[in-house]
């Protein structure tokens, strides 16, 4: 996630002044919305929600099913992310900071860190993505955003952030991540989050064209700024000579308002994209040939959505059956603006779930995306158990595990978030 809103009255001033309809932006933005006190699980019995300890600020969670286990990056400081943030464009500190890669046991709620190899940082966390090492089945590679200074900011003519891509191999159960190479390039401007299709080839979203200012403040306001893009790239070697040794990119997708979250969809060939100010999921195909993205449908959300995963329900039939996507985002955008910077204010979440309706056909759900799809509002809270939600990811509970005394359908929610103090868990009914 990344943005940085401006005061309401502007807001309501140029979008209606502009583009006529506002009701829609201003949803999304959560201007009139109150947050409550309550948390709220879809109108459910208030449920325990956990929180798993040292897990501060980790913006984004992949689910990795050979392993059992939640990956995530994390930062290790509790001020520096305040200070220096070029997402949040928080340029008032020093990128110095080493952060971490994490896995969590979805059973225990245990939170081990990975020890680096060939590797000592800074390290700023934002998205990451993991795949499968082709050569050995016990191991993954790890992609991992980094946002660094720039050595060679001295003006105003020159950024001040000069982020990258840092790429890990992991042995799973080892308790390691070894450094196999730092990845950059000139079209890599505001890389946000990541999505792996092998070891030497990913897509990674730029979540704006400008880094700073009244040009990124129009970004995030102005429905017509589509400035951005979604960036493909091609490694020629594993590891890389230097940063820049042998790295290919391409514009895989413009034209793009805030795209921030990329995510694995329901198959191998269908990629998840989000415009988180937008508040827009869209479904697109990579064509590996000429190395783009196309788009297929999209849905609209009524907050900021953020990094997307989907869930498939292992106890699925034919009249039931709660596969979907799974999208976090911000209760109250709106007033980003004065807190992105303030290490105790409170932004609450709102956690959505997006599947095909049960009464729609297939051909209802794949003729437009507002016909034969359910959306609901599955987890809200006004920033008391979290703060923040940039990721939020369903696993299944065992039948088991779940209560006797109902057929009710549960799962267990993690939720996450740029800035949370720690990633929590939650039961919820679907």
């Amino acid at each position: 996630m990344g943005g940085h809103y401006i005061n309401l009255s502007i807001i309501a001033i140029l979008v209606s002044t502009l583009y006529g309809p506002i009701s829609h932006e201003l949803t999304v933005l959560g201007v009139f919305r109150t947050a409550s006190s309550a948390v709220n699980s879809h109108g459910q019995d208030r449920r325990p929600i956990h929180a798993v300890e040292d897990t501060l600020h980790c913006e984004d969670l992949h689910y990795y099913p050979p392993a059992d286990q939640i990956f995530t990056a994390c930062e290790d400081s509790a001020l520096s992310r305040f200070k220096w943030f070029p997402p949040l464009a928080n340029f008032d500190g020093e990128a110095d900071t080493t952060g971490s890669i994490h896995v969590i046991d979805p059973r225990t709620l245990i939170s081990s860190r990975l020890a680096f190899e060939n590797f000592s940082g800074p390290f700023v966390t934002h998205g990451i993505d993991l795949i499968p090492d082709p050569e050995r089945e016990d191991a993954v590679y790890i992609f991992a955003v980094n946002h660094l200074g720039n050595p060679e900011h001295e003006t105003g003519n020159v950024p001040r952030a000069r982020s990258q891509i840092e790429l890990f191999h992991h042995v799973l159960q080892s308790g390691n991540a070894r450094h196999v190479r730092s990845i950059r390039h000139p079209l890599i401007t505001t890389p946000n989050d990541i999505y792996a299709a092998s070891p030497r080839s990913f897509y990674v979203t730029n979540d704006h064209h400008s880094r700073e200012g009244y040009k990124r403040m129009a970004e995030d306001l102005l429905p017509v700024a589509k400035w951005s893009n979604v960036i493909h790239v091609q490694l020629d070697r594993l590891p890389g000579i230097s940063a820049e040794g042998g790295v290919d990119a391409v514009v895989a997708a413009d034209g793009l308002r805030n795209p921030n979250g990329l995510g694995h969809g329901q198959s191998e060939d269908e990629v998840l994209l989000t415009s988180a100010i937008g508040g827009i999921l869209y479904r697109a195909r990579p064509n590996p040939l000429n190395r783009t993205v196309t788009v297929l449908d999209h849905f609209a959300f009524d907050s900021t959505i953020d990094n997307p995963s989907y869930y498939r329900d292992p106890y699925r039939t034919s009249d039931d059956d709660a596969s979907g996507y799974i999208l976090g985002g911000l209760l109250r955008a709106v007033d980003v603006a004065q807190t992105h910077n303030q290490p105790h204010a409170k932004e609450g979440v709102m956690v959505w779930h997006l599947r095909r309706s049960p009464t729609a056909t297939t051909r209802d759900a794949d003729r437009d995306s507002d016909s034969g799809w359910e959306k609901r509002l599955i987890f809200e809270d006004d920033g008391t158990h979290i703060r923040t939600a940039s990721t939020a990811l369903l696993l299944p509970i065992q039948s088991e595990e779940s209560s006797k005394s109902t057929s009710e359908k549960k799962a267990r929610l993690f939720v996450t978030g740029f800035v949370s103090e720690a990633v929590i868990a939650v039961e919820v009914s679907l």
